[in-house]
């Protein structure tokens, strides 16, 4: 089944979580900070330990709201230590500082000779332009395999926040095991709406989670093996039993059936 958007939200703050193993940092964004943001090209702040947006925001002298656009942070406003913020819009200064444009003066008439008739002739209508080819997937070097069996339930959607990765079938107390060898970062119920959840660390750029269980078998801090059982299938947050398996890139999500094997 489809996440809700507070589950989705709840979700991204606990991958946040998972990128650098240490306490994710929310706020909501207030009118705090600099009340003129003056962007700083080029620049940028790395998150600390403990930081929130809107102190990072005042002790760079721009605005809260300002930041979190730059920087594409959507509520809950989720980050995480490690992590670089812009000081600046992506698309860089329109012009150069202390330049001016210089208006131009007006136009002279121009003479133009009267055009020659010419006779109506049918014109083809432009070909349409071919689309732009899909981006290559990234290479994660991983060697990804299936952490569960059974048919698939729903697939992941770009840009959909409520289909951030896929849902497989199974009865429960199935095994659910890890799709590749890692760390385990998160395992809790924390999460409402999410269930009993376990999230694996692979790189600092790639993890995996794996939501819904009815039992997790591993804890924080543990090292796991590729197709370890970690946890156990279950309905828990979730109407039925299956197991929601999402794998994020520097926090973002990807479609897991880009890496998974054919099956």
């Amino acid at each position: 089944m489809g996440m809700t958007r507070q589950w989705t939200l709840a979700l991204a703050g606990a991958l946040g979580l998972a990128a650098c193993s240490t306490t994710v940092v929310r706020e909501p964004v207030q009118n705090g900070g600099a009340s003129a943001s003056t962007p700083r090209y080029g620049e940028s702040a790395t998150v600390q330990r403990g930081d929130t947006l809107y102190g990072v925001a005042t002790r760079n002298g721009v605005s809260v709201r300002d930041l979190a656009a730059w920087n594409g942070i959507a509520p809950p406003y989720t980050i995480y230590p490690g992590q670089r913020l812009r000081l600046h819009p992506s698309s860089g200064p329109a012009a150069a500082p202390g330049k001016r444009t210089v208006a131009a003066g007006p136009a002279k008439p121009v003479s133009r000779a009267p055009a020659s008739p010419t006779r109506p002739r049918d014109t083809a209508a432009p070909a349409p332009k071919p689309a732009a080819p899909a981006a290559p997937p990234i290479q994660s070097g991983i060697a990804w395999r299936w952490p569960a069996d059974g048919g698939l339930l729903n697939r992941f959607v770009t840009g959909d926040p409520t289909r951030q990765g896929i849902d497989i079938a199974g009865a429960g107390g199935a095994p659910v095991r890890a799709a590749a060898d890692g760390t385990v970062v998160y395992s809790g119920s924390g999460l409402v709406g999410y269930g009993e959840l376990v999230i694996i660390k692979h790189t600092d750029a790639w993890l995996s989670a794996y939501g819904h269980n009815r039992k997790r078998l591993v804890n924080e801090g543990q090292l796991v093996k590729a197709g370890e059982q970690i946890a156990e299938m279950g309905r828990s947050g979730a109407s039925r039993d299956m197991l929601h398996f999402e794998v994020r890139y520097n926090g973002k999500p990807v479609d897991p059936l880009t890496y998974l094997p054919p099956r």
